[in-house]
């Protein structure tokens, strides 16, 4: 896994989710909402993509009393993060990195939100897993990306939406059609079936979809 956000990236990153991701604000809510069914008020929470910090705010909003752990590989979204979350920042700690990167723990919870379509295919398991090895039994973890059928041509329509919806109004076609055909490349997109069999496989039980729009679904499990 490689960290697609740079300088230039990060400086144009906090728009980017609520206009390319259906209902992010209510995903980031229903995120927070399922943890809280589990996690004590004070809640020690691993955010794995902390990046931007857009989800650590919205947490730390809702749950005054839950304390962060957050990781990501990128330098540059990992400073954003320290200026989104603002006065939040004391109970926030961020840590730049993989998952190895990330303390023991254990945790009350975690998320991964917009970050598991970026890792590598054959290193997904493991991604997990290390998440549930860090989370106290029965904590509660939710995360949300990309994923939908590989068969076509489920795939193509997938794809065709997934750039449609986060594109500027009037984008000429060929210029959608080159940005679908990049999806392919540059992300190892999985089915969704395929995700819920690894987050089992990881050592999640009770694993259930709660959210879906277009390209993206969200899930949650619970560490065994």
């Amino acid at each position: 896994m490689s960290s697609f956000f740079g300088e230039q990236a990060a400086a144009n990153y906090l728009d980017g989710p609520p206009r390319k991701v259906p209902g992010y604000t209510s995903l980031l809510r229903m995120t927070a909402m399922l943890l809280a069914e589990r996690a004590p008020s004070d809640a020690r929470v691993l955010v794995l993509g902390a990046g931007g910090g857009l989800e650590l705010k919205a947490f730390a909003d809702m749950q005054p009393g839950w304390k962060f752990d957050g990781v990501d590989p990128s330098g540059p979204m990992l400073r954003l993060a320290e200026s989104t979350v603002g006065a939040h920042a004391n109970r926030v700690h961020l840590h730049e990195g993989y998952i190895d990167a990330a303390p023991d723990g254990p945790f009350d919870a975690a998320s991964c939100i917009l970050t598991l379509h970026f890792v590598p295919r054959d290193q997904r398991l493991e991604t997990l897993t290390q998440i549930r090895r860090r989370l106290k039994p029965g904590a509660p973890f939710v995360a949300a990306h990309i994923s939908f059928p590989q068969t076509e041509p489920e795939r193509s329509l997938a794809t065709a939406r997934h750039i449609a919806f986060g594109s500027p109004d009037n984008t000429p076609p060929e210029q959608l059609a080159i940005a679908a055909q990049s999806i392919g490349t540059k992300l190892p997109v999985l089915a969704p079936e395929e995700e819920e069999r690894l987050l089992a496989e990881a050592g999640f039980t009770g694993v259930s979809q709660f959210y879906a729009a277009f390209s993206f679904r969200g899930w949650v499990g619970y560490a065994q």
